[in-house]
């Protein structure tokens, strides 16, 4: 039977991960491995290696090569050892094929040490751009070393070819994040508070993560989103940044404002149930997640998307960009919160797919032969360019 293994590094991708998991393992001709390993075991983040096991999916390694801290020496320091962790645990448990997600440093690492072993790597998420992280130069890093790509649109299929793999490689799939809104149940208000949240009337939900390719302005930009939430009046839920260098700053800062503000709440990991609840309830998502520009327009949920950190994605109707100023992320914040701007998002299709990502994915990754020809890279020329 053919094994897929398949990395998480954390919150980011796992929630993503789910409905690719649970389709691999509800087929009889592949089994699925998982190879764990970044913030999922750190305290900080709210060890969600727990939700893992939790939810039961089979784990073939813990690659534990997390740094506690978050300068930029440590972010370096942190991917040299995962690089080591990973291979040793790709040594140990093999997979047939690897699956990879998105732009994380901890992913790179994982792609790097797959190369010598050479197990074919697929990787999902490809071909986008966030022009205010190192995450830019990771995912592009990812494509080249992989050798099957799930892509969430036709655009981003058509930048990995641009990129120089070869169109049969490239499978418009959509995001899988979106097979998890399709079959998503709200929680109630009681299981909301079991989970330690308790709305208190009109909510933003706001996730702020360092822009760094400019960690100088961190505590610029946080406070420049957190007087303009303070001034709108209303509720808050923050969730923690990923482990990204300077994610310090941002926790402090956002601590200190909960601290001393009642309407503010903080969360380390919501969990996707709980976090889908909140999106389809909130009044408008805040800050510069992902999640605001691919998941949060299968919600009708407006957006105000602050910086550079996920500029350069696709954006829908939903998101108003804005830069990192209080009074613009203010006045975004009233747009986006009226009668007006919410009744444009009625009939909003998503973008980034059709809830059916997941079944193409386990499919293909099944499917496809396991051979030479798949692991020989020939690097593919537009037409035009010369030879």
């Amino acid at each position: 039977m053919r094994t897929i293994g398949i990395v998480t590094v954390g919150r980011s991708d796992y929630g993503i991960y789910r409905p690719v998991l649970r389709t691999i393992m509800s087929r009889s001709d592949v089994e699925a491995a998982l190879f764990v390993a970044g913030a999922h075991f750190a305290e900080r983040f709210g060890r969600t290696v727990e939700e893992i096991e939790q939810d039961g999916f089979p784990i073939a390694a813990r690659v534990e090569s997390f740094a506690d801290d978050d300068t930029q020496l440590a972010v370096a320091t942190s991917l040299g050892r995962a690089v080591s962790a990973f291979a040793a645990a790709f040594a140990r448990s093999r997979p047939d094929i690897l699956v990879v997600l998105g732009d994380r440093y901890e992913m790179l690492a994982a792609g790097i040490a797959s190369l010598p072993l050479t197990i074919p790597l697929a990787h999902i998420h490809g071909g986008e751009s966030t022009q205010g992280a190192i995450d830019e130069s990771c995912r592009h890093c990812l494509t080249k070393l992989s050798h099957l790509h799930f892509a969430a649109t036709q655009t981003y299929a058509q930048r990995i070819i641009q990129l120089g793999e070869e169109p049969w490689r490239v499978m418009v799939s959509g995001s899988p994040a979106l097979d998890e809104i399709a079959t998503f149940v709200s929680l109630t208000d009681d299981e909301l508070s079991a989970e330690g949240l308790k709305l208190r009337g009109p909510t933003l939900l706001v996730t702020v993560h360092p822009e760094t390719l400019d960690l100088g302005r961190t505590e610029q930009n946080v406070d420049a989103v957190l007087a303009a939430i303070s001034e709108s009046g209303l509720a808050a839920v923050f969730t923690y940044p990923n482990a990204d260098a300077s994610h310090r700053i941002v926790i402090d800062r956002i601590e200190s404002a909960v601290a001393a503000n009642d309407r503010f709440q903080i969360v380390r990991n919501l969990g996707t149930q709980a976090y889908y609840t909140l999106m389809s309830r909130a009044v408008t998502m805040v800050g510069n997640s992902s999640s605001g520009i691919i998941e949060a327009a299968s919600f009708r949920l407006p957006v105000v998307d602050v910086g550079s950190r996920q500029q350069g994605r696709l954006m829908p109707a939903n998101v108003i960009h804005v830069e990192s100023e209080a009074a613009s992320i203010g006045a975004a914040i009233r747009r986006a919160c009226s009668a007006e701007f919410r009744q444009g998002l009625d009939g909003l299709v998503n973008p980034y797919g059709d809830g059916n990502a997941a079944e193409r994915i386990a499919e293909r990754l099944a499917a496809v032969p396991l051979d030479r020809r798949l692991l020989t890279k020939h690097f593919y020329d537009l037409e035009g360019v010369n030879r």
